[in-house]
């Protein structure tokens, strides 16, 4: 949802950064990689030591990288399947390594049991929810859309734990963590339910497409059964020879 509203205004922002980057002879994949090193240092250095907010400003520089990127492969018309698999390779170890690092501190020091059990559920759900899109893909399929894509997921856990680094109750990212659990389970769902009724009508389609064609009003001749066949030989063979004996005798 987030990607539909903040992509233009981002892309406006960050197309000089990009532009830039290229001009110093750096790589898109260079920028991928740098970026999702950021973003796993800033969570697993700062977060467990209890420094929420240094490690949400530290992720957030970061993450841009996720945009650059893509802003710097077009700049340059280099887009294609590797990029895009790097990309998407990368975006998964950032988003657990700010789900691990969360669960880390409040199953750890920041000793909140509940809130780091969810942080880890948001972990996992938040992989079924890529992988459910991947495989879909993967079959020729897409399986996108939802309520709680990766931008969402990470925007809500980043600006709440930022909050709570500045004072903000614990309980309230106790709450947001429960949120984008459920929310991610939906999506899950809604994936599930949009790809199984896309099969079925597909199947539907493909039945009634190639489905029995209507009777023809010409009438056809049905061949004859080979047992048939041989007991007709048969009986012309022996009226044969009983008319060649008739003549003999006569």
């Amino acid at each position: 949802m987030l990607n539909r509203y903040a992509r233009a205004l981002f892309t406006r922002l960050l197309s000089p950064i990009a532009r830039g980057l290229l001009r110093l002879g750096v790589s898109p994949d260079a920028v991928t990689i740098i970026g999702t090193l950021g973003v796993c240092l800033g969570a697993l250095v700062l977060f467990p030591q209890g420094r929420l907010f240094g490690g949400v400003v530290v992720i957030t520089v970061f993450v841009f990288s996720d945009m650059i990127d893509g802003m710097m492969a077009r700049e340059q018309g280099r887009t294609g399947p590797w990029g895009a698999f790097l990309d998407s390779t990368l975006d998964r170890f950032g988003d657990a390594a700010v789900f691990a690092a969360l669960a880390w501190w409040y199953l750890d020091g920041g000793q909140h049991r509940l809130t780091g059990l969810l942080a880890l559920l948001c972990l996992v759900l938040g992989f079924v929810v890529s992988y459910v899109r991947a495989r879909a893909e993967g079959l020729g399929m897409t399986a996108a859309g939802g309520i709680a894509e990766r931008a969402d997921r990470l925007v809500a856990a980043l600006v709440t734990t930022g909050l709570v680094g500045l004072g903000l109750p614990r309980v309230v990212l106790t709450v947001v963590l429960a949120l984008i659990a459920l929310a991610s389970a939906a999506t899950i769902a809604h994936r599930w339910f949009v790809e199984r009724r896309g099969l079925v009508m597909g199947i539907l389609t493909a039945g009634s497409a190639t489905g029995p064609s209507p009777r023809s009003t010409t009438p056809t001749m049905t061949p004859m059964p080979s047992t048939l066949r041989s007991m007709s030989t048969v009986s012309k063979y022996v009226n044969a020879v009983t008319r060649a004996c008739g003549k003999s005798s006569s």
